[in-house]
């Protein structure tokens, strides 16, 4: 009745105020949505850095031989740096894809890869070129995942955005003493996107300990101050020969979130559980985790975890660690004890109950004769580690990535 008193032109104007207040009320879009693939965004300006055009300069591909393949490639001498990007304007990287000649385990720890933004001279990103593709312990092998993909065993490609405000620098330095003959890249990116306060700038972090200490737990990511995202991890674990064909992977994944001191906030079961496999750890390739190496013979695993469908977010500071920890049949683990074989045992299981028994102060010896528990129990392995996360800000402060001696040592490869 009483819209039916209303002229036209009053109709038309309460309806626009009510299209408005409905709009008004509808979450806004975040800076970073993507149209679909039959929309246009006007705004946005592909480019594509690569040898044949560094920087994607518009209109400057492939000068270098009159159109033809003239540069498709360079080389990066023993202790010289190459820079892939060099730009002071905004944009988002959306695909990074690198091969190399020398794709050799000391080779992908000894290039280092370095990204800068907003003319940062602090990189966000300070990583072995394999460990940030998720090619853990310079183990190749075909994978694809959400964020990185090694189609045949002989590319890297990461598909992480990485928005920038001012600018962004992306260098690879050879810290080995043999030259690099070759390195062909792609970096893909976009200008023209207008940068929202709700961005987030990538980071990521290495970490390696060859010896970890007994009940001290790994570092994947060091406090870290700020407001962001934790994406994810690869780790790499090289085990111990002294604890013969035990299981390693009881550790449990634990993360601190805003304030968190003695005890975190999110805190797994085991390391194959974090991945979401369970009862050990063979090879798998998933979305979101996976373990694309898993070798009995080398005694050695790499594997990922990537929070996407579980997002980890953290407004004051974050943390994340896991303990190096493993198991074996009791007996088993007595006769290590006896032959002096460093460990820490922790808790004892027996099917429908378990004992704990873990003391800083103290070792327990546990009893030789019992052949029909489960003990795990503190030790020291050869573990690495990338974690990727998102931060309010283009620099860390986190420390350096370690000399190339460090990265390098003892690693494990098959003979060809």
């Amino acid at each position: 009745m009483f819209i039916s008193v209303l002229t036209s032109k009053k109709f038309a104007a309460l309806s626009c105020i009510c299209l408005c207040l409905l709009a008004c009320s509808q979450p806004r879009q975040p800076a970073t949505y993507e149209p679909a693939l039959f929309e246009m965004d006007e705004q946005r300006q592909a480019r594509w850095s690569s040898p044949e055009n560094p920087n994607g300069s518009k209109g400057s591909g492939g000068k270098e031989n009159n159109g033809a393949k003239g540069h498709a490639w360079d080389s990066i001498p023993a202790g010289s740096t190459i820079t892939l990007l060099d730009i002071t304007e905004s944009g988002i990287i959306q695909r990074i894809w690198i091969t190399v000649r020398d794709q050799s385990p000391q080779m992908l720890r000894a290039m280092k890869l370095n990204m800068y933004w907003d003319g940062e001279t602090e990189p966000a990103v300070s990583v072995p070129l394999g460990d940030f593709f998720g090619i853990g312990l310079g183990q190749k092998t075909a994978f694809e995942n959400e964020f990185f993909a090694n189609p045949e065993g002989r590319s890297f490609n990461c598909f992480i955005p990485m928005p920038f405000r001012k600018g962004a620098k992306i260098t690879i330095t050879n810290e080995s003493n043999q030259d690099q003959q070759n390195i062909f890249y792609d970096i893909d990116f976009s200008t023209g996107s207008t940068w929202d306060e709700r961005m987030l700038y990538f980071h990521a972090y290495w970490n390696r300990d060859t010896a970890t200490k007994l009940s001290v737990d790994f570092s994947i990511l060091p406090k870290l101050a700020g407001k962001g995202r934790f994406l994810g991890l690869n780790m790499g674990v090289a085990t111990n020969q002294a604890y013969g064909t035990s299981w390693f992977g009881e550790g449990e994944v634990k993360i601190y979130l805003d304030g968190d001191t003695s005890h975190p906030t999110l805190n797994g079961t085991g390391m194959e559980d974090y991945i979401g496999t369970a009862w050990g750890q063979g090879k798998f390739i998933n979305r979101y985790t996976g373990c694309p190496i898993a070798d009995d013979a080398l005694q050695q695993w790499a594997f990922y975890r990537f929070h996407v469908p579980d997002p980890i977010y953290f407004t004051k500071d974050i943390r994340v660690e896991i303990q190096s920890m493993g198991g074996y049949m009791t007996n088993e683990v007595a006769g290590m004890q006896e032959r002096g074989v460093p460990l820490i045992p922790v808790t004892t299981d027996y099917g429908r109950d378990f004992k704990r028994f873990y003391k800083k102060d103290s070792v327990v010896l546990v009893d030789k004769n019992d052949r029909a528990s489960w003990t795990n129990f503190y030790r020291s392995d050869d573990y690495s580690s990338t974690a990727y996360f998102y931060l309010d800000r283009p620099v860390n402060r986190l420390p350096a990535l370690a000399p190339v001696a460090d990265r390098v040592k003892a690693l494990r490869s098959r003979k060809p």
